[in-house]
């Protein structure tokens, strides 16, 4: 399970601590990196899960592991939100996002808010939408992440988490392996000088409980109509799920 797996392998610090502290890190350089190591397709993962969440009611949304705010900002340029709460473990990459979003002009929809998905700061039924892009599996406890914002949706909410997944045909399969394995934290580590925080990521992928596995999480925290949607060959995978009315 992914909760084992670590930044930096501490003994003595949780993983939460330990992803908090990576971004904390790379936070100046994460933007860069981020578009870059994707070839910039990251963009138009967001902008599928963005479609995705217009087909539903979205005045009230939830934005986990937000980061630097990148699709908080995509959702409140596209939907007619009326709020959208951005969260993450880490201030320094809010602080950046913070920035972005006064200069979008979004400062009176967007509100960044550090919390644990743990343990959210939010009442019962609050939000219609609650998105969480690349950051479900640095989550230390999936099953109490999952019901936390289980509790927090509306009856008749929609979950959607992008996260990169592990793709299966060939030749996609093979190039992605040795692009996560040699390429990727090489020319992380020259422009982050973070070397642990690139072989975490494709660590951390490899460990994630992908496709129908993660969807049978979703299934035991007591989330309906759920799917998935793979992209670019399984690189990625949109996930979604209802919470049930009452």
């Amino acid at each position: 399970m992914t909760s084992q797996i670590k930044p930096y392998g501490d003994k003595k610090k949780s993983k939460t601590v330990e992803v908090r502290d990576m971004f904390d890190k790379i936070s100046p350089h994460y933007d860069f990196l981020n578009h870059f190591l994707s070839f910039g397709i990251d963009r138009y993962w967001r902008r599928r899960l963005v479609n995705i969440a217009s087909r539903a009611p979205h005045a009230r949304i939830l934005d986990i592991a937000t980061g630097t705010g990148d699709q908080a900002i995509r959702l409140a340029k596209k939907l007619s939100a009326e709020r959208i709460d951005a969260i993450d473990l880490s201030e320094k990459m809010m602080e950046i996002g913070r920035e972005k979003v006064e200069k979008e002009g979004l400062d009176d929809i967007i509100f960044f808010q550090k919390a644990d998905c743990q343990s959210l700061p939010f009442e019962f039924n609050t939000f219609d939408i609650v998105t969480v892009s690349f950051g479900v599996r640095n989550f230390e406890n999936l099953a109490q992440s999952l019901s936390e914002i289980h509790r927090v949706l509306k009856p008749g909410g929609l979950l959607l988490i992008l996260e990169f997944s592990h793709p299966t045909a060939f030749p996609i399969k093979q190039g992605y392996n040795i692009y996560n394995k040699c390429i990727l934290p090489a020319i992380g580590y020259l422009v982050s000088k973070d070397a642990k925080a690139y072989t975490y990521l494709p660590e951390s992928i490899k460990a994630f409980p992908s496709g129908k596995n993660f969807i049978n999480f979703l299934r035991s925290d007591g989330f309906l109509a759920t799917r998935f949607t793979p992209m670019t060959g399984g690189i990625a995978t949109i996930y979604s799920g209802i919470k049930p009315h009452e």
